[in-house]
């Protein structure tokens, strides 16, 4: 049987793998990164709303113009960002198609791609794909520091782009200021792109907030924006997702679009487009609804010996697995899953080589009663075992 090579190396996501375990063993699923019971009542309406009212046919290719308004719009309100919706703002199905669209439209046979690890696990495989060499640059836990000497290293006259995953998955780590100062000073120096993954722009926690490196000096035509409606709207499966940047930057991204995926459900984002004008006090709600249940899982998580990594952003803590007398993160994960009733993912699957071995990665956007239960079940699996 012929196969591409790259395709054809690699094994099913982790995620699937330990859901399926999961269902199988009747765990509960505090692995794959889905959220419960944060869907907003108005969204839902007023996606019903649409459905019933139509069009049911193809909406334009890039999006219809409320939604891209409305894109538009939100960037000006939490970003100061002056946007041409016309000519600068693209829908797409879901956010990890606008990372393929923008590698696939962007990347030269040979052109090397930075990218910080750990690191989601579509980057890799499309960076391949699209005849791009990546450059991997660690970050270390617990604190996850940008090891600015590795990274300007990385570095060379053959890098196109980077990709900048703030706040970062599965890490939660939010960059600051002087770290993305120091990665905009490298992208202007050597004439290079940044791919900013920021789907989880509206999830920091702690007071913090989230800056687009888009909005720094020198960077407004070097950054293509990319968002999620699933995750800041806590709807996963529409997978409704958006990439904005300069006109000229964004062409190509389109040209790949358009052979991709062409349209996103209209239904849908006539909803989204909706939804991105909803008060402050909707992503304020958002926001101190998951830091509690961040707080009651890491205090669940620390009770039974798994001390929990800072999280100052996305829906994940990260626990380490050795005070428990663990050194494998994948054997962890399945005798948590199969034995204990619980779910997590290894930190190890989001690595290409060498990887950390004593970490494993929990959702804490579950519901309460789901948190509850697997807390309980982690009491009685290491405490009272």
């Amino acid at each position: 049987m012929h196969a591409n090579p790259i395709f054809a190396s690699l094994g099913t996501t982790i995620f699937e793998v330990m859901s399926r375990l999961a269902a199988e063993h009747g765990a509960v699923n505090l692995g794959q990164g889905f959220p419960e019971g944060l869907e907003p009542p108005f969204l839902v309406e007023a996606a019903a709303r649409a459905m019933a009212e139509g069009p049911h046919q193809y909406p334009p290719m890039l999006g219809l113009p409320e939604l891209r308004q409305a894109v538009a719009a939100h960037d000006e309100r939490f970003y100061g960002l002056d946007l041409d919706w016309q000519s600068e703002v693209m829908v797409t199905s879901g956010a990890t198609e606008a990372l393929a669209d923008c590698l696939f439209g962007l990347i030269a046979p040979g052109d090397e791609v930075v990218v910080l690890e750990p690191f989601y696990d579509s980057y890799l495989p499309i960076i391949r794909r699209a005849g791009g060499v990546p450059r991997i640059v660690r970050l270390t836990p617990p604190l996850w520091t940008l090891p600015r000497n590795e990274l300007e290293a990385a570095f060379t006259p053959k890098t196109r782009l980077m990709i900048l995953n703030s706040p970062m998955n599965p890490s939660g780590k939010l960059f600051d200021e002087a770290e993305l100062s120091f990665i905009a000073d490298l992208l202007i120096r050597h004439d290079a792109v940044a791919i900013c993954d920021e789907v989880y722009e509206h999830l920091t926690y702690g007071g913090r907030r989230h800056r687009p490196v888009m909005t720094l000096p020198g960077m407004r035509k070097r950054a293509l924006r990319i968002g999620s409606a699933g995750k800041t709207f806590s709807v996963t499966g529409w997978k409704v997702g958006y990439v904005v940047g300069d006109a000229d930057l964004l062409k190509p991204v389109i040209r790949a679009h358009q052979f991709v995926t062409f349209t996103t459900p209209p239904a849908l984002q006539r909803a989204v487009a909706e939804g991105l004008a909803v008060a402050d006090s909707y992503y304020q709600a958002l926001v101190t609804d998951l830091e509690r249940r961040r707080d009651f899982l890491g205090a669940g998580l620390a009770r039974v010996g798994l001390p929990v990594l800072p999280c100052d952003g996305s829906y994940f803590l990260s626990a380490d697995i050795r005070p428990l007398g663990f050194a494998d993160d994948a054997e962890f994960c399945r005798k948590l899953t199969i034995e204990a009733g619980v779910a997590a993912v290894p930190v190890s699957a989001f690595y290409e080589k060498n990887p950390p071995r004593h970490y494993a990665r929990f959702c804490f956007a579950k519901l309460d009663e789901t948190l509850e239960e697997a807390v309980r079940r982690l009491e009685r699996f290491f405490v009272t075992a």
